[in-house]
């Protein structure tokens, strides 16, 4: 469910529609965005700085750079990858750019088989080991250079190329990055011995099975180098023996049938899938999790998932971060890896440089990761250079993708972004860093055992490591769904019970001051009736059991110990979780999103009802098994059903989880809400309630216009987070002696600096340099010697260099900041020689 602001829902991946690679034949490109200078605060009002936003659906990049040009549209919200388009920005006297790091390009593989039940069809992808050999036969340096135009650098891995676990593993992903470099014959060498097991048989150099060509359905998007990426793979899949029938589609084509529709129906078998990083993910354990098992997400694909034993047990392990110190994890993390290579359900390609363009007299927040599309921060920051008010024109290549609701509605980037203006946060991460800030907590305390690896940077929480942690007997850990109540954890484990970490988390003085778009106030109600579905929909006892909820709620529950509410106002609550993270304040971020919600009770409530009465479903999976609507609060069918529940929900005067919410909900409080959503709806034509900086006003699906308008009703100064200007990459150079002498010490100078001045020690998390010979082999993996601000040494001794063979040699060398999260990488080459 959608409601609150833990690690998992930020951090990982989205679907869309970079950054340095260590181990690229080249640098990253040299680019830079146009400065922005902080604008200074014009008497700053509550609220948004704009008026309105007017979001509208342009799919042709380079139409909306001549919209851009002609003042028609302020902001784009897909990123620049055309080396041709890049160039006209730069040219432009109107429009800036930021760069973001976090997107991706990736083949999704249909995993069901050997054969499709429905049509008895043939699906090689079926077998990990044919899905294993795609990653030998894809050339993805000719992806980067050639179909992104060096806007993009390789990607084997489920890690982000640009985030830091992957300069925390580089030696790690090096040789697995080695193990599956480009080997055209290897691949085919496997596919045919594969497919022979399958009984498939090659005749005429085409695949057969029972008497007909294997035909491969392939989903291929067209809206970016996806196109030109499914034609480049189609055509290797061609020369390898198979038939393929390329199926062209759009975002809102394609949607429906590889994530909406069961893939047992046989309807594709590969599809081209994009995904970006809301935030800089400080910590990608959870992706194994999230990307290679049915705890993923609730959709029919993540439900086919059957991931080894090994490898979903590690990936389960990783995801509750149950481990005790920073090698246990390291060694989990390097298992994770080689195993999620060995399954390969998607075939990662490439991480995507993007640049995003806007209008010179807008301003907005852009994430280091995901760039504008990506920023959680952009509804806050977004505003005119030279004053308040008016209306900012965005587009966007796709609208109204997929149903919204706030449970298990639409997941793709396009419609997050517009989503993302109406709803309010418990904490938000740094668009530089990933590290989270407070919105609605006032603070924090996280109690962690001894001994575990968790650090704290930020001043807004405290730290503290105790020699055991009891969850009290009375703190809430189970849900009875038939008896509409909590159970404690002294009930469910009268012996009793601990936990790894335990967060007390103060929420916001004046958060029951707030009020929902619809003029309701926030209540304790809210908080109790979201926690509580979050139980009651992974329940098979419950009238609303959703079979794709339960495992995520497994995951959920294999580290939660508890919670209980010390104070109601202002609320303090304490939660219990057996779940790590390295910082302190994803671990209080985290839970105190478990707790926190941004969506009334009362409008659940319809959902709620509809879903019982088997009308509709909150999610794809459960729409596609009662084949009923997938609920909607915004359009379509859904809203005449949702109107009958209102209608309904007033006349009884319907609270839910009575036995539960009926101590803090009175019978007049819950009229008083219908009605007020009643006129809400009356008057803008949907359901679609929240408490952010915007409110929904209207949908138009037909012209694929959206408008959002600012809030008077939100709480906090225009000026709060516009201090997220312009991140501070480092960059990187590496001098020293192009020749050496095998046997004799050498010594190489890592100078790094911002803007032309050396970058500070106190900013830099590490330096580290890996040595390779002429081989490939790692010689050396080390850090070199400070040696003053924006100064190390690499001093490589004559036994080092001794076991040099002649030829050439590189330095690979990656710097991690403290104040910006994405680590910055050198490659410097040199020649050693024997001689006398």
């Amino acid at each position: 469910m959608k409601r609150g602001v833990g690690v998992a829902a930020l951090a990982l991946l989205v679907l869309l529609g970079g950054g340095a690679y260590f181990f690229s034949k080249r640098e990253a490109p040299a680019i830079k965005p146009a400065t922005v200078e902080a604008t200074a605060a014009q008497s700053p009002r509550l609220g948004a700085w704009v008026d309105e936003v007017v979001f509208r659906e342009e799919a042709d990049r380079a139409k909306a750079i001549n919209m851009f040009e002609a003042g028609e549209i302020q902001v784009y919200g897909l990123g620049i990858t055309d080396p041709e388009l890049y160039r006209r920005i730069q040219a432009s006297r109107v429009i800036q750019y930021e760069i973001s790091y976090g997107s991706s390009a990736e083949l999704t593989f249909n995993p069901v088989g050997p054969t499709f039940p429905k049509t008895g069809d043939l699906n090689p992808f079926h077998v990990p080991a044919i899905r294993e050999a795609i990653n030998w036969l894809l050339d993805r340096e000719y992806i980067a250079e050639e179909i992104y135009g060096g806007l993009a650098v390789p990607r084997f891995l489920p890690l982000t190329t640009a985030f830091p676990d992957y300069a925390r593993l580089a030696d790690v992903a090096r040789r697995l990055e080695l193990h599956y470099g480009y080997n055209t014959e290897k691949a085919k060498t496997v596919i045919a011995r594969e497919m022979a097991k399958l009984g498939a048989t090659l005749t005429n150099g085409r695949w057969h099975y029972r008497g007909k060509p294997v035909k491969l359905i392939f989903l291929i998007r067209t809206e970016d180098q996806r196109r030109e990426i499914g034609d480049y793979f189609a055509t290797l899949l061609e020369n390898a023996g198979f038939v393929v029938d390329r199926q062209y589609k759009t975002a809102a084509e394609s949607s429906p049938i590889w994530i909406g529709s069961n893939p047992a129906d046989g309807r594709w078998h590969i599809y081209t899938g994009g995904w970006v990083s809301l935030s800089i993910d400080r910590d990608q354990a959870d992706m194994f999790n999230g990307y290679y098992t049915p705890r993923g997400r609730p959709d029919p694909l993540w439900q086919a998932y059957t991931p080894s034993p090994r490898l979903d047990k590690v990936a389960e392990i990783l995801d509750r971060r149950d481990y005790s110190t920073s090698a246990e994890r390291r060694e989990l993390m390097t298992e994770a890896l080689k195993l999620a290579m060995e399954d390969s359900v998607r075939v990662w390609l490439v991480d995507v440089v993007y640049i995003w363009p806007r209008r010179k007299e807008v301003v907005l927040a852009a994430d280091l990761a995901g760039g504008i599309s990506g920023s959680i921060l952009w509804p806050y920051t977004i505003r005119f250079t030279d004053g308040n008010g008016r209306r900012v024109n965005f587009a966007n290549p796709s609208m109204l993708t997929e149903p919204w609701n706030p449970v298990a509605g639409s997941n793709w980037i396009f419609d997050n972004i517009i989503t993302r203006g109406t709803q309010d946060l418990a904490a938000f991460p740094d668009p530089f860093t990933g590290l989270f800030w407070p919105q609605r907590i006032k603070s924090a305390e996280v109690y962690v055992e001894k001994g575990l690896p968790v650090t704290k940077t930020l001043d807004w929480l405290s730290l503290n490591f105790v020699p055991a942690i009891d969850v009290p007997r009375d703190a809430w850990i189970a849900w009875d769904a038939a008896g509409e109540r909590f159970i404690a954890a002294g009930e469910a484990h009268p012996k009793g019970l601990k936990a790894r970490t335990k967060t007390v988390v103060r929420y916001a003085d004046n958060l029951w001051e707030t009020r929902w778009h619809d003029g309701n106030k926030v209540s304790l109600a809210d908080f109790l009736f979201s926690f509580i579905l979050s139980f009651d929909r992974a329940n098979p006892k419950s009238p609303i059991f959703d079979e794709a909820a339960v495992p995520a709620f497994k995951t959920f529950l294999s580290h939660f110990r508890g919670a209980r509410i010390v104070e109601k106002n202002p609320l303090v609550v304490e939660i219990y979780s057996d779940q790590l993270f390295p910082d302190a304040e994803s671990i209080a971020a985290t839970r105190a999103g478990d707790f926190y919600t941004n969506v009334p009770w009362h409008e659940l409530a319809l959902g709620v009802l509809a879903e019982r009465n088997r009308e509709l479903a909150f999610s794809a999976s459960k729409a596609d098994r009662l084949k009923v609507e997938w609920l909607s609060y915004i359009s379509g069918p859904s809203l005449a059903v949702l109107d009958r529940q209102l209608a309904a929900a007033l006349k009884e005067g319907f609270i839910p989880y009575r036995k539960t919410l009926g101590e803090h909900v009175s019978q007049q409080e819950a009229t008083e809400r219908y009605e007020k959503l009643r006129a809400w709806r009356q008057a803008k034509r949907h359901f679609w309630v929240s408490n952010g900086p915007f409110y929904l006003n209207s949908v138009h699906p037909v012209e694929k216009i959206v408008v959002i308008r600012r809030s008077e009703l939100f709480p906090d100064p225009a000026d709060k987070w516009v201090r997220f200007v312009e991140p501070r990459i480092a960059d990187v150079e590496v001098t020293g002696p192009r020749i050496v002498k095998v046997g004799s010490p050498a010594e190489f100078q890592v100078q790094v600096s911002f803007q032309g001045k050396p970058y500070p020690a106190k900013d830099v998390e590490f330096v580290r340099f890996m040595l390779f010979d002429a081989r490939g082999e790692m010689i050396a993996l080390a850090e070199p010697e400070a040696a003053g601000d924006g100064m190390w040494l690499i001093p490589l001794d004559a036994k080092q260099t001794e076991r040099l063979s002649s030829g050439s040699n590189r330095l690979e060398v990656a710097v991690t900041s403290r104040v910006v999260a994405l680590p910055s990488f050198k490659t410097f080459r040199f020649v050693t020689v024997r001689g006398k």
